[in-house]
């Protein structure tokens, strides 16, 4: 908070940690992902022969604290959670 400058990042801890907020895919979702990877290969699938994946789940977490450090109103819905309130 020491130049009050809002920062946003694409990792989660960014946002538990102070930083004002965070948007970025779910990182458990694409460790899944990962893994069915693995699986198909060590099954005897060629690497070249899997698709490309996208990810599919997001996430969005504002630090309300940091948000209300700087004046800014976040308007957050009543299926997220708050974080540093």
């Amino acid at each position: 908070m020491r130049y009050q400058l809002p920062a946003v990042s694409f990792v989660r801890d960014f946002a538990d940690q102070g930083g004002l907020l965070s948007y970025g895919s779910d990182e458990a979702d694409a460790y899944r992902k990962a893994a069915t990877y693995v699986d198909e290969i060590l099954k005897g699938a060629k690497a070249a022969n899997l698709s490309v994946q996208q990810p599919t789940k997001f996430q969005l977490a504002i630090n309300v604290r940091t948000a209300k450090a700087l004046g800014l109103c976040a308007a957050i819905g009543a299926r997220s959670r708050r974080r540093g309130d």
